[in-house]
């Protein structure tokens, strides 16, 4: 296979906030894969929090360059494999693992969903983020663009009032991120407040290293709580089983497809409910998480319509959350 390599800064129609940054830009690596005169796209985006930049992830890439340009693709999984032997980050393993996933449907003419033998004839829609700002400027955000579901971020000293407001100008459901903010008096106490003005559940109250807080309040909490940083690679998947309700998956985070197929698998044994999640990234990767959706409870994957313009197409989701799934192979991605 033959590998190429690009930096994109995908820049944001409103900055972007959450209860530890802001940011107006954001930059992603896009790695093709080719091979049979096909080619596959795969995307990771750069994470200050996890201290991932485009530049580690070519620079590891690049190490491995000429291996990858002499692999004999057989299947995708076992490309997988053969990444996690030579010690890449998971941000890098995911770009490539999901540009193999493109390619290998490509080379098979078949989209991924049918290759894992689902159907796209029922899957969740995706929400729509409202990122923290004033009160006012959530509003006029999510006034700008009308949705049935939303995901709002929280952790300021007013988020119960900022629900409320929120609530005034929509009949939309609303899910809660409090970025790890609250403590589990904090979660309790809000949780009542928070379903009685249509909230459907809380993604990570708590900080990812508390455990312990999150057992004591699992039993106890009026709405379900879904893991995200508390869940980032396979193993997590059990430590989260008895202290969440669900698990959000990010690619990014995991790995790629590969390892977020084995994570939805096993959530569902243990009971749980499995969500897939996003970045702040182009089609490229939202492509790849919508292959996934008819095995999802929930999905978030908004993030090429938080963009002022996309740099591939792939996936088409409709105003009303519907969405149109590519006719060629893979994940149906190109580069515009």
């Amino acid at each position: 296979m033959e590998v190429s390599l690009k930096k994109y800064v995908l820049e944001l129609e409103h900055t972007f906030s959450i209860s530890r940054e802001s940011h107006d830009f954001q930059d992603s690596l896009i790695v093709g894969l080719s091979l049979d005169g096909k080619t596959g796209y795969g995307e990771a985006t750069a994470n200050p929090y996890y201290k991932i930049t485009v530049a580690s992830m070519m620079e590891e890439i690049k190490a491995i360059e000429s291996d990858i340009n002499d692999y004999k693709l057989e299947k995708p999984e076992e490309f997988h494999a053969f990444l996690k032997e030579k010690g890449l980050s998971n941000f890098a393993i995911c770009a490539l693992d999901l540009a193999c996933h493109d390619l290998y449907g490509k080379i098979l003419g078949k989209p991924l969903h049918e290759i894992w033998g689902t159907s796209t004839d029922s899957y969740p829609i995706t929400n729509y983020t409202i990122g923290i700002d004033s009160v006012e400027k959530m509003v006029e955000k999510m006034l700008e663009k009308p949705w049935p579901l939303y995901k709002v971020k929280l952790g300021a000293d007013n988020d119960i009032e900022i629900v409320k407001q929120l609530r005034e100008n929509t009949d939309a459901i609303f899910r809660i991120d409090a970025n790890n903010a609250w403590t589990p008096e904090q979660t309790l106490e809000f949780a009542p407040q928070l379903k009685e003005l249509g909230v459907e559940f809380l993604e990570q109250p708590l900080p990812a290293d508390n455990l312990v807080g999150y057992k004591q309040i699992i039993d106890k909490c009026v709405l379900p709580i879904i893991a995200d940083e508390s869940c980032i690679v396979e193993e997590d998947v059990d430590k989260c089983a008895g202290h969440f309700t669900g698990i959000n998956i990010k690619l990014t985070k995991c790995g790629g497809l590969t390892p977020a197929l084995r994570m939805i698998k096993r959530g569902k044994e243990l009971g749980l409910k499995v969500m897939v999640g996003c970045m702040t990234e182009s089609s490229v990767g939202i492509s790849a998480i919508a292959q996934l959706t008819p095995q999802l409870d929930y999905v978030d994957m908004d993030g090429a319509m938080l963009l002022k313009h996309d740099i591939a197409k792939g996936v088409e989701i409709l105003e009303s959350g519907k969405l149109i799934f590519p006719t060629t192979g893979g994940t149906g991605v190109t580069l515009l």
